[in-house]
């Protein structure tokens, strides 16, 4: 495995609006999208607690809420701030180049 895995890209910037989630399928992978405040976020798009999709809740801030249970997560670290959740969200490292949105995966 190398030290410095190449970022696969996801998305353009214009794609994601400010404070707006997009949902981009890489392979296997459901992954979320978050523009906030010019700032971006990928995250797991499952909510860790059941079959609720993060990319169809409520983003607030640097939170976003499950539609399904109202669990939420702090998408930059992926850390529980809402039950029912317990298990933490898988995050990943974001790279900006261009107008291309790119994540570690």
């Amino acid at each position: 495995m190398s030290d410095n895995p190449t970022p696969t890209r996801l998305c353009s910037i214009g794609d994601v609006g400010p404070g707006s989630v997009l949902l981009v399928e890489i392979d296997d992978l459901e992954l979320a999208v978050y523009n906030v405040e010019g700032e971006f976020y990928v995250t797991d798009d499952r909510c860790t607690h059941g079959p609720g999709s993060l990319s169809e809740g409520y983003l607030d801030g640097c939170v976003i809420e499950c539609d399904f249970h109202n669990g939420a997560f702090d998408i930059r670290t992926g850390e529980v701030v809402a039950p029912p959740c317990m298990v933490p969200l898988k995050t990943y490292e974001v790279v900006v180049e261009n107008d291309d949105v790119m994540a570690v995966l």
